[in-house]
């Protein structure tokens, strides 16, 4: 058994033992949170450089229908950004209970399904960091269509 520490508040008195099993479902947890935080990174920086490379034609041409179609790609990358957020955000309710000894859980399961009611895909893809960096490239795309109309 492996120790990780002292127990914090609300939980039970002691350290906390994870066996085996245990350790090897939050690593495997782990490793899937970080492929989706990955994935979600690379989507962000496609994002950007498409947009960049609209933002340049549109306005070397001074064609607000390029500028315009940028705005499909950029709808479509935040959508899909916003799925792998709400993944990621469930694997880490799932990794939360399994963490916990109190906890019940399938040994080694990667069901995230009992999960999917505390968070929408919505909330996901409209949270505040998302629309921070979306959001000013959305701007940005507009105000470019805006000028060269």
């Amino acid at each position: 058994m492996t120790t990780l520490g002292e127990a914090g508040p609300g939980a039970v008195n002691g350290p906390v033992s994870l066996g085996g099993d245990r350790l090897k479902h939050l690593e495997f947890l782990q490793a899937v949170i970080t492929r989706l935080s990955n994935h979600s990174f690379l989507v962000k920086g496609w994002a950007l450089t498409l947009a960049a490379g609209f933002f340049a034609v549109s306005s070397s041409q001074q064609s607000w229908q390029v500028a315009a179609s940028g705005l499909v790609p950029l709808a479509c990358f935040w959508f899909l950004d916003g799925l792998f957020l709400r993944q990621e955000r469930l694997f880490r309710f799932l990794y939360d209970d399994v963490r916990r000894p109190e906890v019940e859980v399938e040994n080694l399961s990667m069901n995230v399904g009992p999960y999917l009611g505390r968070i929408s895909w919505f909330e996901a893809t409209f949270s505040r960091t998302l629309q921070l960096f979306y959001g000013a490239l959305l701007v940005a795309d507009s105000a470019l269509v805006a000028v060269n109309l």
